[in-house]
């Protein structure tokens, strides 16, 4: 199943265009597992289980400089809860975390972005 997102073309850097299974795609190129966005690229993660998530694998996302506002957390096909202790590692670095449903999440990072936002995001695959 592919289902495609309208694309602002005033939003900078890579923005999902839609899904495809359980992946992201990114104007042609798909996604099949997870996926790291910062506002100047996109790269596939071989996320682990949101139980197993923690701040070490996001560490270059944490690293940008600036650092983000915060990081849109996407939690796969339902929104569910990272653990307390990632929230307190990144709340610890002043970073926020928002956690949403992947495709939520897919929408949100468009919105913010076409509004200029510094904010990364780490997205857990649909299925």
């Amino acid at each position: 199943m592919s289902a495609r997102l309208d694309r602002d073309a005033a939003a900078p850097g890579p923005i999902i265009t839609g899904f495809s299974g359980t992946g992201f795609r990114i104007g042609d190129h798909v996604f099949p597992d997870g996926l790291i966005l910062t506002p100047e690229e996109a790269r596939p993660w071989a996320a682990p289980t949101l139980e197993a998530l923690e701040a070490g694998a996001l560490a270059d996302l944490l690293a940008l400089d600036p650092a983000p506002e915060f990081l849109l957390l996407g939690t796969g096909a339902t929104m569910r809860r990272p653990s307390s202790i990632l929230v307190a590692a990144l709340d610890a670095r002043g970073i926020g975390i928002e956690p949403m449903d992947s495709r939520a999440a897919a929408r949100a990072w468009g919105l913010l972005r076409a509004e200029g936002r510094w904010i990364v995001a780490a997205l857990l695959p649909l299925g």
